[in-house]
């Protein structure tokens, strides 16, 4: 059968695609998802099913690809668990809802991208979603996705240390970190709800699965597009052990930042001279597949909270976040995170997703305060291995090799340190316990200790970047159509031309793929 539309990947921005297409009874669309596809919500695995652990991001779990990537040359390859199931990311992620900022989107829209400025943007954030807190000119209240903000619950004492200390430093309170002016210290919005996280898959694609239009296939991986000169025509996919083919008028990569480049590069569109070196002929050559992979990092001051002193709440208790704008001109280009140490979302094997670092200090009397670098300078690359597409990509995030990160990491370590001595903390922190001061005060030494103890987020972004005939590295074009080819589109994190500055990704995603579907539509 041929297909109006095959869209690859059952992730975030897939879901809610294809969701999208299947309005339509008279368009065909065929979803093909790696990982496993769970239709009926019933019998959703407890690890994607409840958000409160992280199970679904182990090393041994079916969810998740557990790829190895380079983080920095200090700490060498890291497991990176990549959503790999029906919801991608957003089936095993922390349901963080944090928007990107107008800044973003005016910054984008300025690269040349003017379809993309926050104005033309806000409507499918809107659209998106039902906030159940906010109704107003920035919030949606019709979509499926629901969002809410954890604060009715008791306020842990490290907590409520961490927001008086803000305060004192002259930021306000934020009420709304997803409207127009997010400065300050606030709580970012969730879809979790009630324990359950809502997935895209959930929210947009469970309920169209009905339609006669609308196929979806789990356990399929496809390992190349198919093109007729330079005309995409299909997929070449493994199902079963078997290798099949299936055509379409229209291929749609949502495979994320990592996979996506990866399957253009399979298919022959990348870089001419890597292309050559692992023996794929070249349908095109676009120099920009795999470059400019944006990612967020962050880096812990450690500290022993004192021991008549709490460190977490209830399940509706805040945590807060704080936005500010550093030295590099950027506007809340910048955030400080206060959290246990002990991840509240149990991690099957402690300690996996960040080291602990607490010395002597039992790991869970000691809490710390994150500093993120939302809008990184500095990126890095993905490429293949070679022409098999069964061996995952190389990838290498290249943290904190920029000037402008190392200096902005090094300052906001040095102001979560500075709030550690603050009035706001002399009842709750008993002592930093890292950087120590010999580090802390030795430029040298805190950027070394920062690349040793570098942490990283899952929202990688970046590797087919839209942008204008005037940028030669522009993967796609600012509709999402892949430069050079036709009846080929990417959607997905790896289209943004820069990662949002928020230190959230997961909500912009969709609104990518809620904004791109009319466009694919179209043809």
């Amino acid at each position: 059968m041929k297909y109006d539309v095959i869209v690859v990947g059952g992730g975030a921005a897939g879901s809610t695609l294809t969701a999208r297409l299947a309005e339509d009874p008279n368009t065909s669309v065929l979803l093909l998802e790696a990982g496993n596809d769970y239709p009926d919500p019933t019998v959703l695995p407890d690890d994607v099913k409840f958000g409160g652990t992280r199970y679904a991001e182990a090393q041994d779990s079916i969810h998740n690809w557990a790829l190895r990537g380079t983080i920095t040359e200090e700490q060498g390859e890291i497991h990176v668990a990549q959503g790999k199931v029906i919801g991608g990311g957003s089936s095993i992620n922390g349901q963080a809802m944090q928007r990107g900022f107008p800044e973003d989107f005016d910054n984008w829209a300025a690269m040349g991208n003017d379809e993309w400025s926050y104005d033309k943007v806000l409507p499918f954030y809107r659209k998106m979603e039902n906030d159940m807190d906010i109704q107003d000119d920035y919030h949606g209240t019709d979509g499926p996705m629901p969002v809410r903000r954890r604060r009715s619950g008791t306020w842990a004492d490290i907590q409520k240390a961490f927001y008086d200390a803000c305060l004192a430093e002259g930021y306000g309170a934020v009420e709304d970190t997803n409207g127009p002016n997010p400065t300050g210290v606030g709580v970012s919005p969730t879809n979790n709800l009630g324990g359950i996280r809502m997935s895209a898959a959930m929210t947009h694609l469970n309920p169209m699965r009905h339609r006669l239009n609308l196929t979806v296939r789990g356990n399929v991986y496809v390992r190349r597009v198919l093109f007729d000169d330079k005309k995409a025509i299909g997929v070449e996919a493994e199902s079963g052990g078997e290798i099949f083919t299936v055509e379409a008028e229209r291929v749609v990569l949502c495979s994320g930042a990592l996979r996506s480049p990866q399957l253009l590069m399979l298919s022959g569109v990348g870089p001419q001279d890597h292309l050559w070196e692992v023996g794929i002929p070249v349908i095109h050559h676009s120099p920009g597949v795999g470059q400019g992979l944006w990612n967020h990092l962050s880096v812990h001051v450690t500290y022993k909270v004192k021991d008549d002193k709490t460190l977490t709440g209830d399940l509706d208790a805040p945590h807060f976040g704080l936005h500010y704008s550093g030295s590099a001109g950027y506007t809340n280009d910048m955030v400080l995170r206060s959290n246990t140490v002990v991840d509240e979302r149990e991690e099957k094997v402690a300690g996996v997703r960040t080291r602990y670092n607490t010395g002597d200090v039992p790991a869970d009397r000691a809490a710390r305060i994150s500093c993120t670098l939302g809008l990184p300078d500095g990126s890095g690359f993905v490429r293949l291995q070679s022409s098999d597409p069964d061996l995952q990509p190389e990838f290498n995030y290249q943290y904190l090799r920029h000037p402008n990160d190392t200096r902005r990491i090094r300052e906001g370590i040095r102001f979560g340190a500075r709030m550690l001595e603050s009035d706001a903390f002399k009842d709750v922190c008993d002592f930093r316990i890292n950087p120590p001061d010999e580090i802390l005060n030795n430029d040298d030494a805190l950027d070394k200790w920062a690349r040793e103890t570098v942490g990283t987020a899952r929202h990688v972004s970046g590797t087919c970047r839209m942008g204008p005939d005037s940028d030669p590295m522009a993967v796609t074009d600012q509709h999402c159509r892949v430069r050079g080819v036709d009846g080929l589109w990417v959607v997905d994190a790896a289209v943004m031309p820069r990662v949002p500055r928020s230190g959230g990704i997961h909500p912009t995603v969709i609104m990518v793929a809620e904004r791109v579907a009319d466009w694919v539509a179209a043809g």
